[in-house]
């Protein structure tokens, strides 16, 4: 009990250390700037301390199980010798992290909120819901393929340079011709996808299949496909975005 309430301890200075220098700004801004205490002044005390604890189990979460089962069970497939099943592991990982990603959900309903007072939907709840569920289920979509592409990436020992530069080319393509009102929702879908669940588990899967297989090294061969997860993004909801349009 007493190691791991000690390294719980440490994570918990961790998360203060990190935090504080949003905590400064914030009071520079407020007391100096501002020149005013903020409204709910207790309220905002005990947020940072829930955030500070939330953060401490949630890394600490992180380490216990989510690491480690991500490593494990890439190192198992890849033992195992089965490709396919290496890959159906890695599109239902990508998948389901990205499904469950809060800021994902976050940015859908305000993406799905704006669309509606734009004209761009229909404004009724029917509508904004089916245009969150589009969103979600096609992001989800891009990541799961993304990390696919990344695993054989691995496997087969493609060049990640090359594959990332003809991505961004596409996005660049794709953003002369997408909707005007998609390419922005596009570009933020590629950063929300690669936040709190989606990226320990996806780092976890590289650098495990890469420990695992013969010829490659987990400091150049593990690392990537957190780029592929952002940029897969941007693909597929601008397409989207043109097939809605389209419709």
């Amino acid at each position: 009990m007493k190691p791991t309430l000690s390294i719980f301890w440490t994570h918990t200075k961790r998360s203060i250390r990190d935090l504080s220098p949003i905590v400064l700004v914030i009071a520079f801004f407020q007391f100096l700037v501002l020149q005013q205490p903020p409204d709910g002044a207790f309220g905002l005390v005990l947020g940072v301390i829930m955030v500070v604890i939330g953060l401490t189990f949630f890394v600490y979460g992180l380490e216990l199980a989510l690491f480690p089962i991500g490593d494990a069970i890439a190192t198992a497939l890849a033992r195992k010798g089965s490709v396919f099943w290496l890959l159906t592991f890695a599109f239902l990982l990508g998948f389901g992290t990205t499904i469950a990603e809060p800021a994902l959900t976050a940015i859908a309903k305000e993406a799905s909120l704006v669309a509606s007072a734009d004209g761009a939907i229909a404004d009724t709840v029917e509508a904004r819901s089916a245009y969150v569920l589009g969103l979600r289920i096609t992001v989800a979509l891009s990541v799961g393929t993304a990390l696919v592409l990344g695993v054989l990436r691995i496997i087969l020992g493609w060049s990640l340079p090359m594959m990332i530069i003809s991505g961004y080319a596409m996005v660049v393509a794709m953003t002369a011709i997408a909707p005007t009102d998609i390419v922005g929702i596009a570009y933020d879908s590629g950063g929300v996808t690669t936040s709190t669940v989606t990226v320990p588990l996806v780092t976890a899967l590289g650098v495990g299949l890469a420990s695992s297989l013969r010829d490659r090294n987990p400091m150049t061969d593990g690392f990537g496909l957190i780029a592929f997860a952002s940029l897969t993004p941007m693909i597929f909801v601008m397409a989207y975005g043109g097939i809605i349009q389209w419709i």
